[in-house]
């Protein structure tokens, strides 16, 4: 049993690690960050999500969990321009650095689904790229899939942390009452209703579980064939196409 809670675009991006020219980038120990955008259809709303360990569980092998958290929500998405752009910063050791721009890695569409029935009822965050045509060399070590389904749950904010991993207190979501309630005393919840993702700080488990995400859930994701020049990651997040590199959206290239 699968119940479509919600729907929209995805987006896959990734950040070099500060000081990294073009040429240097040549695998996941050269990445700073790794986000996920979920833009849901229909909402002017933005969801800018990191992903803990620089890339998304293995759903080859599956059982690999990967944690997260929601870091910016807005409503136009030029206010994610200060986090996406490159930049500079000051430091006090040395001086004036700069902070590369992300790269986009992959686009395409997602659901949030419901799935199972009673008690052994949890839900999925499943996609399907768009670009690139074909995964990369890219894809292949952040683990972004051409198609992909994974169980995500969402942190109880109020649950100790173990080992003092995750989201400092002050850090942590403030859900409203409503939501709260959906956790009954556990320490995870499923993101369902999926506004759990609409509060920065929202910390969220992403376990591997399927490839053929369609087959597994019963449902059709529906990516639409798109190009270089219909590519939507920079239209939709209004980015400047020559600020950021594309081979790695178009080719699965690093560079």
């Amino acid at each position: 049993m699968a119940e479509v809670l919600e729907r929209g675009d995805i987006y896959f991006l990734y950040r070099p690690k500060v000081e990294r020219e073009p040429g240097e980038v040549a695998g996941e120990e050269d990445v700073q960050r790794t986000y996920m955008v979920l833009h849901p259809r229909r909402a002017r709303r933005y969801r800018l999500i990191v992903v803990g360990r620089k890339h998304l569980p293995d759903v080859k092998d599956g059982g690999e969990r990967v944690w997260g958290f929601v870091d910016r929500v807005v409503r136009r998405p030029e206010d994610l321009r200060d986090e996406l752009e490159r930049g500079t910063y000051q430091t006090k050791t040395r001086g004036e650095r700069l902070r590369p721009g992300v790269r986009p890695a992959g686009e395409g569409v997602y659901a949030i689904v419901g799935h199972g029935e009673g008690g052994g009822r949890h839900t999925h965050l499943a996609y399907a790229l768009e670009l690139p045509e074909a995964p990369g060399e890219v894809q292949e070590e952040l683990n972004i899939a051409r198609q992909a389904s994974y169980v995500v749950s969402v942190k109880n904010p109020d649950a100790p942390a173990k080992g003092g991993a995750g989201l400092g207190r002050e850090r942590r979501a403030d859900f409203p009452k409503k939501l709260r309630e959906r956790f009954d005393g556990r320490r995870f919840a499923d993101v369902d209703p999926p506004s759990f993702l609409d509060h920065e700080g929202a910390e969220i488990v992403l376990v591997g579980a399927r490839e053929a995400a369609e087959e597994e859930l019963g449902i059709r994701l529906d990516p639409r064939r798109e190009t270089e020049a219909s590519a939507e990651v920079f239209g939709d997040l209004k980015l400047e196409r020559s600020r950021h590199r594309i081979p790695p959206l178009l080719r699965g290239a690093w560079t």
